[in-house]
């Protein structure tokens, strides 16, 4: 059974992973309706949140049908990662998350996100500035480490443990190698059979199908695993996991029909919460993994991928539906 602290995630939970610009409110829906058991907003600049940015508070938006939630916050200066972490607080997450896992250069070369990695004492410093400055439960995501020649994940988990976080996830990654290269999940294991861990360690990387899940499950012995990238069109892969843990035997795969209908979802909800321009843009990188396998579809991606009429779009899911729909998808 895996805890955050009071907050009882099942025997083996499945976890959204923080990922910019996707796991907003109308993508954590779909996801929570096909089997998330605990999600992750996008990750939010403390020095965003510090100076009112808009679109760093409108990141701090959750729901009660999300629960739990957990506000994922990044920042190189310890003051402001505290302030921050009161920001956050106020807006009554379940859990908060510091990410020290973000590779993109335009943060890890800030010294926030992955660029911590570099400075480890720094790294425990701000989380036990973090851990004291709310009585929220406060997790971490990371990586290995910097680089080959720095991967101290299974002393940094533990000393991370020591001044009170309630949970890890490691991407079996270092930053070096960006999202390059297989996931090395060895060292995560490492971290989870370090006799003094007792906190959960969740392990994320390359997760994209049931059969892997159950593999790396019973091979690596984590208590639970974060899905982020094979998830991006695909919210039904959290339940697909979850009854081939169970039972063995797969789930039928979602419909063209099912496709359809959770894109004009998703789209309905991110026009909602963003407005047209953005909600339509944003929802772009979506379709590629929507409407995968459909033989014969580019002129209709194309027209996704570039309409800006809302009305037009869902004209288009309608010809989509009428030509697919009684498709068989393998």
């Amino acid at each position: 059974m895996a805890k955050i602290a009071n907050i009882d995630l099942g025997d083996f939970p499945l976890l959204l992973a923080p990922m910019e610009d996707v796991s907003d409110p109308p993508f954590r829906a779909l996801c929570k309706q096909h089997g998330a058991d605990l999600m992750y907003t996008e990750f939010i600049s403390s020095e965003g949140l510090i100076r009112d940015a808009a679109k760093s508070v409108q990141k701090l938006d959750i729901f009660e049908y999300e629960r739990p939630i957990g506000i994922q916050i990044f920042g190189s200066e310890i003051e402001s990662m505290k302030q921050a972490t009161e920001i956050t607080a106020a807006s009554n997450p379940d859990i908060i998350d510091i990410n020290y896992g973000c590779p993109v250069k335009k943060v890890a070369c800030k010294g926030a996100g992955a660029g911590i990695l570099q400075d480890i004492p720094k790294m425990v410093s701000m989380t036990k500035e973090i851990v004291n400055s709310t009585s929220l439960p406060v997790t971490v995501k990371t990586r290995l480490g910097w680089d080959d020649n720095t991967k101290y994940i299974v002393e940094v988990a533990e000393r991370l443990q020591d001044v009170g976080i309630q949970a890890i996830s490691i991407h079996g990654r270092t930053r070096k190698q960006m999202y390059k290269g297989e996931a090395d999940w060895t060292l995560i294991s490492a971290v989870k059979n370090n006799p003094r861990m007792h906190i959960p360690v969740f392990g994320n990387g390359d997760i994209d199908t049931p059969e892997k899940a159950l593999e790396y499950k019973n091979r690596y012995e984590v208590d639970g695993i974060m899905i982020g990238r094979a998830s991006i069109g695909n919210p039904w892969i959290f339940n697909e996991i979850k009854h081939f843990l169970k039972t063995g035997e797969h789930l039928p795969t979602a419909t063209v029909l099912d496709r359809i209908k959770a894109a004009r979802q998703h789209l309905e909800m991110s026009i909602k919460w963003k407005g047209d321009r953005l909600g339509i843009v944003e929802m772009r990188r979506h379709y590629a993994n929507y409407f995968k396998g459909i033989p014969h579809f580019k002129e209709y991606r194309m027209a996704l991928v570039t309409e800006m009429e809302p009305a037009l779009l869902f004209e288009r899911f309608d010809e989509i539906e009428a030509e697919f729909g009684d498709l068989k998808l393998v």
